[in-house]
C-alpha cells in the first residue's frame, strides 16, 4: 500500500485544479477518477464526425478561469460565444450592455400591459450588471501574484477591495428565491414564468438576475470544451502528478488514513481532497480510530445531508442536422435560450409536478405524457451549436445541435422504477424536436441525420452526482454547506480530520468558476500543511 502526501478524490475540475497545483508544488499526488476519463461535466465527444458537449456548453471566466490556466501555463485558443435570447418568433442576439434594450423591446412586445413592471426588472438587472462590473473587476486575487507585483497590488487591488467588499454586503439582500422576488415587482405570472423559468427552483435572485451580464462574456475553447480538462490532464501529468482512471473509492477509513476502491485496492494519503459528490463521502467514510468528538461530529453531518437534495438536473438532446451552419446562424447564435410560448410553465413543473409524483403509483403512462406535452410546448431551451464557434466540430455542410431543459431527477428515477425509461426518453426527445421544428427551427422537419439524449439519471450515473445535479445542492432546501462569498476560505474544511473538499457541493451557489476556485483553495491548504509537516519532522 502506497503512501500519498495528497490523493484526491474525482476528476471532474476541482479535482484536476487541485491537483495540478498540488503536483506543481512539488508534492506527492494521485488523482483518482471512477470514470476512464477525467473532465466531469468538462466534457466533449464524437459521435459519427459531429462533437458534443456533454455537460458545460460555454465558459464564463468570472475572473478565476482564465487565471488559473495562465498560472499553470496552459495555452487555449478560445472564441466568443455570443448568446441569444428568444421567445416564440422574435429572437435578440446580446452582444453588449445595451442588448439590454432589445430585451426590454422583446418582454414589452410579448407582454403590451405590462410596461410598467417589465421597466422595473430592467432597471433591476441595471443594478446588478453594475455590481457584477465591481466583482469581476479585477481577477481573482487567489491567482495572482502580488509579490512581483507590489505596485499592482497598491494602485488596483486595494481600491477595488474596499468596492468589492461594499458590493458584497449589498447583493447580500437578493438572496432570496428569484420567484419570491419577481412576484413583488411584476404582477403578470406569465411575465414572471418566462423570466424565471431559465434557472433552477428557488435560484438566489442576484445569481439569477446576474447572467445578462454573464452572457457577454461567454467563451468557448476551440476543440470543444472538453479541450480544457484534456489541458490540465497533461499538466498534472507534466508536474509529476499521477492519475488512475477506472478507480472509484468505496470506502474513506478516517482513522487509519486509508481509502479502498472498487477493485479492492488500498491507498494511504497524508491529506485527502474531496472533489466528488459530498453525500457519497459520508456515506462511506468509517470514524473507528478517530477521537470522540471528531466522530460525533461526522455521524451527525452525515446524518444531515443525507436528507438533502441536488437542484433541478437537465435533459438533453444531442441531434445531428443535414443542413448546413449558416441556417442555423441565420436564426441565432451559437448559444440560444429560447422559449417557444410566452405563457410560461406556469404551475406545470411545480404544484401539477408534485401532484404528479406523490400519486405516481395512481398516475397513468398516458398522464404522465400529458403533463410531458404541456411541459414541452411551455418550457425554455437551451441550444448550444458547437459547429458555429468551430467549423471543425462538425462535417462540412453538417450541423450538430445539443439542446437542453430543466428537469426533473424524479420523473425519470420514477419512470426507470416503472419499466419505461427508455420510452420517457424517446418521448421526450420528439416532442422537443417537434416544438422546436414547429417553431424557431422549421428546418428540423426531415433533415435530421439521428439523435439521441442523455438524462439525469445519465448524469448522476457518469459524473456520480446525486439526483443529476450540475451546481451542487438545491436552493428549496437550507444548504448544508457555505453560501456566502466572504466566508468562501473555509468553505473547503470538512469535519473528517485531514480531509479537506472541493467542487460543486463545497459552495452555493455554484458552476465552473467555483468549482476551480474550491479546489485552489482546498490545493493551497494542503500544500501548506504537506510543508509544515516536513519541516517539523
Amino acid at each position: 500500500m502506497e503512501t500519498y502526501d495528497v490523493i484526491v478524490v474525482g476528476g471532474g475540475i476541482a479535482g484536476m485544479t487541485s491537483a495540478a497545483y498540488i503536483a506543481k508544488a512539488g508534492t506527492k499526488v494521485l488523482l483518482l477518477e471512477k470514470n476512464e476519463k477525467c473532465g466531469g461535466l468538462i466534457n466533449s465527444f464524437w459521435r459519427d464526425g459531429f462533437q458534443f458537449d456533454g455537460g458545460v456548453r460555454a465558459l464564463e471566466s468570472a475572473g478565476i478561469i482564465l487565471p488559473m490556466l495562465r498560472e499553470l501555463g496552459i495555452e487555449i485558443e478560445i472564441v466568443k460565444s455570443p448568446v441569444s435570447v428568444g421567445i416564440e418568433d422574435t429572437v435578440i442576439r446580446v452582444t453588449s450592455k445595451e442588448s439590454l434594450k432589445e430585451y426590454s423591446d422583446l418582454l414589452r412586445k410579448m407582454y403590451p400591459g405590462s410596461d410598467e413592471e417589465i421597466e422595473r426588472v430592467i432597471s433591476f438587472i441595471k443594478r446588478i450588471m453594475k455590481d457584477m462590473e465591481i466583482l469581476y473587476g479585477v481577477d481573482n486575487p487567489l491567482f495572482m501574484d502580488f509579490k512581483n507585483n507590489k505596485s499592482y497590488f497598491v494602485k488596483v487591488y486595494l481600491p477595488w477591495l474596499f468596492k468589492f467588499l461594499l458590493t458584497l454586503r449589498r447583493i447580500g439582500k437578493f438572496q432570496i428565491p428569484v420567484e419570491e422576488f419577481l412576484e413583488k415587482i411584476v404582477e403578470d405570472r406569465s411575465l414572471r414564468d418566462v423570466i424565471d423559468q431559465h434557472f433552477f427552483k428557488n435560484t438566489p435572485t442576484f445569481f439569477a438576475m446576474s447572467y445578462f451580464y454573464l452572457y457577454q462574456d461567454y467563451f468557448y475553447p476551440k476543440g470543444g470544451v472538453g479541450t480544457i480538462a484534456e489541458r490540465v490532464r497533461e499538466k498534472i501529468v507534466q508536474f509529476g502528478g499521477e492519475i488512475e482512471t477506472g478507480r472509484e473509492v468505496t470506502e474513506v477509513n478516517a482513522g487509519r488514513k486509508v481509502i479502498v476502491d472498487t477493485g479492492g485496492r488500498s491507498y494511504k494519503y497524508r491529506k485527502l481532497v474531496w472533489a466528488a459528490d459530498l453525500k457519497k463521502l459520508y456515506s462511506i467514510v468509517k470514524t473507528d480510530g478517530l477521537p470522540e468528538t471528531s466522530a460525533k461530529m461526522v455521524n451527525t453531518f452525515r446524518s444531515e445531508i443525507s436528507k438533502k437534495h441536488g437542484t433541478d438536473s437537465i435533459f438533453s438532446i444531442f441531434i445531428a442536422v443535414d443542413e448546413p451552419p449558416e441556417k442555423f446562424e441565420a436564426i441565432a447564435s451559437g448559444h440560444f435560450f429560447y422559449t417557444p410560448s410566452r405563457k410560461g410553465l406556469g404551475e406545470i413543473h411545480r404544484s401539477e409536478m408534485k401532484a404528479l409524483l406523490e400519486n405516481w403509483s395512481e398516475s397513468s403512462k398516458e398522464k404522465v405524457l400529458s403533463w410531458l406535452d404541456r411541459f414541452c410546448e411551455l418550457g425554455t431551451y437551451e441550444i448550444s451549436i458547437p459547429v458555429l464557434k468551430d467549423k471543425n466540430l462538425a462535417p462540412q455542410g453538417k450541423t450538430g445541435l445539443i439542446v437542453s431543459t430543466l428537469f426533473e431527477y424524479e420523473i425519470v428515477k420514477r419512470a426507470y422504477e416503472s419499466g419505461w425509461y427508455e420510452e420517457l426518453k424517446e418521448e421526450l426527445e420528439k416532442r422537443v424536436i417537434e416544438v422546436l421544428s414547429n417553431s424557431v427551427y422549421p428546418i428540423l422537419k426531415d433533415r435530421i441525420l439521428f439523435s439521441f439524449s442523455s438524462s439525469p439519471l445519465s448524469i448522476e450515473s457518469y459524473v456520480g452526482s446525486s439526483e443529476g445535479s450540475i451546481v451542487g445542492w438545491s436552493f428549496e432546501e437550507p444548504i448544508p454547506v457555505v453560501s456566502s462569498m466572504m466566508k468562501v476560505n473555509s468553505s473547503v474544511k470538512t469535519h473528517i480530520p485531514d480531509v479537506l473538499q472541493a467542487g460543486q457541493w463545497t459552495y452555493s451557489p455554484s458552476g465552473v468558476p467555483i468549482s476551480i476556485l474550491t479546489g485552489k483553495l482546498a490545493a493551497d491548504s494542503v500544500i501548506k500543511n504537506v510543508k509544515n509537516a516536513r519541516f517539523e519532522g
